[in-house]
This record gives structure tokens, sequence and C-alpha cells, in this order.
């Protein structure tokens, strides 16, 4: 009987003690799970790491138990030897197992994925077709040209929020723009966001009342505020349920996600595509996306579709197409052709733009050798929404050797280049490069030959851009019966003023005529008349339409007559 007395105690101090570990490691797990959002997915490399700390949490608390139990107890270091083996056998041993499990779960699943072993599999992950460039990329329209990169968006989009006077110190700009195509226009939008914790959980009532619209032809940004009563409840802005990826999980515990995209449909109406992501090769391997959920940003209702609507333009990122590109590059000839031989090895370059084409949105990278030299062997298009990609053979220089002879045509001004867009140019593959100045905004336009670099025009506007680029091509017999684009307006009146500036070491003359705003940029080159210009004088200015619903401040003019 007294035996029994003495051992109750014990019994019930084991059965607090894992009690206890248990209600610890559940309230520190949900915390983490809460915090970091890992699918409950075995394809998910996260999930394994919250096994691993929910067992080493157990663990840890467990022993700690064990430690204050025996802290009050004279005992020799062989005692204590003996009381932490049995611990460990009596209270981690399971634990213990099922974490040595987890981890050698992850270690083979990691390995059968390496491309060493499963090299054919990689090489297939991305179908690349070989196009002709002069079919298949029509020359876009000038209404159809971005001339603004994401940095110069984004500064445009936070420039933009000092229209919303009566909310201004409650929100701001998200800097997380997505380029779509809206309204037949390629335009970048963005979410705003609460300014602060604060201002979060003064305005969490009513949500976000408006996103940006950037439109990277025009270069106009637009507030578009939501009607009243139907703000964006749901957003990366939100710190609790309603955070975009936590409330994705919550809804689709189990699935993977690519990082959700902010995009709006044709009528307006903010949604956040969520690509679902998943593993095509062996366990962790073989990155690509099935289907995405679209959630709306005002009621927070989703829905999965495994072919998504058209309207939506970013279900595949650009940075997914070049890793599944470089491994159909890179293991064409097998695993070890790719470290040793390197025969045939190709890659892509160091960077991407968008381009939109028949109402779809497609992304642009080069393609180069394994020694990432100064030459493209050609380049990829890859449609962002359903990931149809062709691969044209086009060699010449790589978009940064391109940069840099665009800016050096213009270092007397200082501008810097924005990377690359390609463009059709009388059958041509050319690099069009807007130019900036120090404060983000575009200046100047060139345009770079990929296969002659060294030919390069510049322009204040884009037509005159072209027409300067297109001469060049004649004169350098690149190509035959080439014609710039004609004369398609004239306005007649009183020089105003003229004001000067030399680009690309070419003077320039910007004419503006009594009773208008616009400016006519006319180049000394083009017309020497020009230079004889006086304040007074009586002209005829030969010059390009306006595109449709723009008003621009400057005008390329192709010639002038002095009456």
């Amino acid at each position: 009987m007294d035996e029994k007395k003495r051992r109750m105690p014990r019994i019930k101090g084991k059965a607090g003690s894992v009690l206890f570990s248990v209600v610890v490691t559940a309230l520190v797990g949900f915390v983490y799970f809460y915090v970091s959002l890992p699918a409950i997915n075995l394809q998910d490399g996260d999930f394994y790491a919250f096994l691993i700390f929910l067992a080493v949490i157990y663990i840890a608390c467990s022993l700690l138990t064990t430690v204050r139990e025996k802290a009050h107890e004279v005992r020799t270091p062989q005692q204590k030897v003996r009381d932490l083996l049995s611990f460990v056998r009596h209270h981690c041993l399971p634990v213990g197992i099922f974490l040595g499990l987890v981890i050698l779960a992850a270690l083979v699943g990691k390995v059968i994925s390496m491309p060493i072993f499963r090299a054919s599999a990689y090489r297939d992950l991305l179908d690349v077709q070989t196009g002709d460039f002069a079919q298949d990329v029509a020359q876009i329209s000038f209404s159809e040209i971005p001339t603004l990169d994401r940095t110069s968006a984004n500064y445009l989009g936070d420039r933009q929020m000092g229209t919303l006077s009566d909310m201004v110190s409650q929100f701001e700009y998200s800097n997380d723009s997505t380029q779509i195509n809206y309204q037949g226009r390629p335009v970048r939008v963005a979410p705003i966001g609460y300014a602060d914790l604060f201002k979060w959980f003064t305005n969490r009532g009513g949500g976000l009342p408006a996103y940006v619209v950037v439109d990277m032809v025009t270069q106009e940004a637009n507030v578009v505020r939501l009607p009243s009563g139907e703000g964006m409840k749901y957003s990366f802005s939100e710190p609790l349920n309603r955070n975009v990826m936590r409330h994705l999980r919550f809804q689709y515990p189990t699935m993977m996600f690519s990082t959700p995209e902010f995009e709006i449909d044709e009528e307006g109406h903010p949604w956040w595509i969520a690509p679902r992501l998943v593993k095509t090769i062996g366990l962790f391997g073989g990155r690509d996306i099935q289907g995405a959920v679209l959630l709306d940003a005002v009621t927070g209702e989703s829905e999965y579709y495994e072919t998504v609507p058209t309207w939506v333009d970013t279900l595949y990122t650009p940075d997914l197409i070049m890793e599944q590109y470089d491994y159909h590059g890179t293991l064409v000839r097998g695993f070890i052709n790719s470290v040793l031989g390197q025969r045939d090895v190709t890659m892509t370059t160091d960077g991407y733009n968008y381009i939109a084409m028949n109402d779809d949105v497609y992304v642009y990278t080069g393609v180069t050798s394994a020694n990432a030299d100064q030459s493209n062997l050609g380049f990829l298009l890859c449609n962002m929404r359903t990931k149809e990609t062709h691969y044209y053979v086009a060699p010449g220089a790589t978009e940064a050797a391109a940069r840099a002879s665009a800016e050096g045509v213009v270092q007397d001004l200082g501008y810097r280049s924005t990377f690359p867009l390609l463009l059709n140019i009388s059958g041509e593959p050319t690099y069009f490069i807007p130019l900036m100045d120090a404060t983000n905004l575009v200046k100047s336009y060139a345009m770079v030959n990929v296969a002659q670099y060294q030919i390069v025009a510049t322009g204040a506007t884009v037509s005159a851009c072209e027409r300067s680029y297109i001469n060049l091509l004649s004169e350098r017999g690149v190509v035959q019966n080439a014609t710039a684009p004609a004369v398609q307006d004239e306005s007649s009146g009183t020089v105003a003023e003229i004001r000067t500036a030399v680009l690309g070491g070419a003077s320039w003359y910007y004419i503006r005529l009594e009773g208008e705003d616009v400016f006519y940029a006319l180049s000394a080159e083009q017309d020497q008349n020009v230079v004889i210009l006086d304040v007074g004088d009586a002209v005829t200015v030969q010059h390009a339409v306006p595109e449709e619903g723009t008003e621009p401040s400057i005008l390329e003019a192709y010639g002038l007559t002095m009456r």
C-alpha cells in the first residue's frame, strides 16, 4: 500500500508533463502555422519544416518539465544520466522516431527530385516551338508600345496618390503593380494599402477604397475609386484573417500557391489571381502551374479554375518561365553534358520585359550561350496565361549590350535605359529602349538593331525615333525599300516659342505656335530651315497626328515651310 502511494504522484506527474508538452506544442504550432502558412501537402518543403518544428518544441517542453520535476532531488551524475535515458526512452522515443522519419522523407524526396536523376523530365517542363519572327510578331501600333518599365510606372503611380486629398494620410501606394491588358491597352494596376497599423484599424471596416492604373503608353496614372461600400477587404496590407495568403490558406489548406497577382477584369472589378503551384518531378522538383484560384478582392469569395478566364493575364510568372527554359536549354543533351561538355547548352539572359499581342501579355527574354557572353542566340516570347512559348533565332547583342549602346548615344544627358522591349520594325528584330532621367521620367527613346547593335537611333517621341531608325536601316542597306511613317497632318501659324536641346549628338528644336500648347519636335538634320527660325515667323509644320484619346505635349515634326 505504501508503495502504491509513493508511485501515484509520479504517474500523475508524467501525465501532467505529457499534457503540458502537448498543449504548449499545439499553441506554439498554431502561431507558427498562422504566421508561416505552410500548405498541408507532402510536396511543400515548408510543411516538413512545420512538422520538424512541432517535434522539436514537444521534445524541448518535455525536457524542461522533467528538469523542473527533478530539480529538488539530490542525485548523482550516474542517476541523472539514467533518468535522462529513461526519459528519452519513455517520452521522446516516439516523437524522435517521427522526427527522424520526417527528415529522412525530406532528404529522400530532395534526392529523387534532383535533375541529375531526372534530366529528361526537367528538360520537357517547357514545350518550346521555333517561330518565324517577321510572321509571328506583327509591327505594333504606337498605341500598344509600352514606354515605361515597372520602376517608372510605380513612380508615377505613387505620385498620383496626391489626388486622394480626402484620404492621402490614411493610405499609400502599394508598389506592387501587375502589367495586364485592360480594354485593349497595356497598363499596370496596383492596389493602395493602409499607411500603418493604426490606419488599418480605423479604416478596415470600409476596406481599401481605390486602386491605381498606369497607362504604359501615354504614361498617365489614374486613381480609380471603387463604389461606396465596395472597398477591397482582402489585400496584402491586411495583417490578420483578411490577408490574401491567410484567407486562401484557410480556404484551401492543401493547395500550394505561387504569389497572387492583383488584376482587374474588363469591367474594372479588382481580383487576386492565385496560381496553383504543383510539383511534377519526384517529390519537390518540376515547379509548374495548374490553374488558379480567383479571389474577389471586395467580397473574399473565391473559386478554383483549372482553365482560367481569358481576361486573366498573369498566370505564369517570368521567373518560372525562365527557370523552365534554363532546364530545357541546359539539359538538352543530359545532365553530364550540362556540366562538362556543354554542347548546345543555352540559357536565358538576365532580365525580361512584357509585350502585348492579341489581347494577351507575353514575357520576353533573350537566350544566350552557356558562356553568357555579350551576344544573344535568339529570344523567347511566352504567353503568360497559356505558357505557349516560341523561340526565335536572332543572333545579335544582348540586352545589356544594347542598353550600353543606347546610353552611349545620350551620355551627355545622363539618361538611364530601361530593360529593352523587342519590336518588329520593318521586319527587323529591334530593341526599343525608353531613356529616363534622374527622376525616373521617360525623356527620350532609342531603337537598337539586334543583329547590328551599332545601328542606334534616338528620338524625343516614339514616332521620331522610328523614323530615324528606319532611315538608318535604309542607309546601311539592312532593309530595302523601307519607308518611314508618312506625313499625316500639318499646322500653320506664327511661331510663339522656340526651345532647343541636343539629343544623341543631334540638335533638336521644339516649336510652339501661337494659340497652341503642343510643341513640334524637329531636328536640324531633318530640316535645316529650323536653324534660322525666329519667334514671330509664319510657318507651316508637317507633323504626326496624335494618337486617339491622347493630348501629347510634344509631337514629331517631319518638316516645315516658311511663309
